[in-house]
């Protein structure tokens, strides 16, 4: 096993959910190749980077608060050495301040990777399939405040 090619995609894989939760959306488009094709469920499918990124840059934006987290990782790199597939364990919450909304969850996702001319390795697809959803209303949590939001637009931006 190519021990720095699955340490270089684990790399990757952390970066493109780092990306995503901070809205650097040029890095995060930075971790896929140019005709990187998604798949998220059944009714979710892009068929170009620039077409995923400007979806979830509109749907994630700073309206939303995101944390993914995925581990677990099993990463097979293909006997030439420069194509790779992956699956990982996510994790994630949404919250949607404008909703009083939280979305939690869990999946499986699949990937594939290349390595690319310049020596990094990249995403060509991705995508998931849950293993659970849920949406639960922060009014349902009398207790709920929001202490601390890197997007608020101001001070007085809160849940109560």
């Amino acid at each position: 096993m190519d021990h720095d090619a699955v340490a270089a995609i684990s790399r990757l894989k952390y970066r493109y959910l780092r990306c995503l939760d901070t809205k650097s959306w040029d890095d995060f488009a930075d971790t896929m190749v140019a005709e990187a094709t998604s798949t998220y469920g059944e009714a979710l499918q892009f068929e170009s980077r620039d077409e995923f990124v400007a979806f979830m840059r509109n749907t994630l934006g700073t309206h939303v608060i995101t944390e993914h987290r995925c581990d677990h990782p099993e990463i097979d790199i293909d006997p030439g050495g420069e194509t790779a597939t992956g699956t990982w364990y996510l994790a994630d919450t949404v919250m949607i301040p404008e909703h009083n909304m939280v979305l939690r969850g869990a999946a499986f996702y699949s990937d594939n990777y290349r390595l690319c001319d310049d020596g990094k390795w990249r995403i060509v697809h991705t995508g998931y399939e849950r293993t659970y959803e849920g949406v639960f209303s922060l009014t349902d949590i009398p207790s709920f405040r929001l202490t601390s939001n890197r997007w608020a637009l101001s001070e007085s931006s809160s849940w109560s």
